[in-house]
Order: structure tokens, then sequence, then C-alpha cells
């Protein structure tokens, strides 16, 4: 659930903590895009006006950059 994961705070700022797998288990960048289209389909997105994504630069297996590359993120 949206609820879970998602705290609302001051002024109805949204925050989320996506975590990831082990170290050296699996692909981090996996998780940003999985992080990403699980608040897509759960309505993360609606009524908001900003997004700010902090995740690493790294683009060890391509999922860092994930939210540049499919449009997610107008600057960087």
């Amino acid at each position: 659930e949206i609820e879970d994961v998602m705290k609302v705070g001051y002024k109805d700022i949204r925050c989320v903590e996506s975590g990831g797998p082990e170290p050296g288990v699996g692909c981090a960048g996996r998780g940003v895009i999985t992080s990403i289209n699980f608040l897509e389909e759960n309505g993360a997105y609606e009524n908001i006006d900003y997004v700010s994504y902090d995740v690493l630069g790294d683009v060890v297996c391509g999922g860092f950059a994930m939210p540049i590359r499919e449009n997610k993120a107008q600057e960087i």
C-alpha cells in the first residue's frame, strides 16, 4: 500500500524511501525502476507540483539514470 511507504510531513510534503537489495545481491538500479513504477501505479504523482529524486549518479546497471532516460525528470 502507498501509505506503507509514503510519509506526509510539513506543508503536505510527501517523502518516500525505497531502499534496495543487499550489497552484492542485486542491482540497486532495478530498485529505482521498481520504486518509480510502484509510485506511478498507486497514484503518488497525482496533484503535486514538484518531484525531487535523490539517486546515485552511478550507471553500473543503468537503473539509476531511469528517471532521466524515461522523461520522468526535466533536469539534473
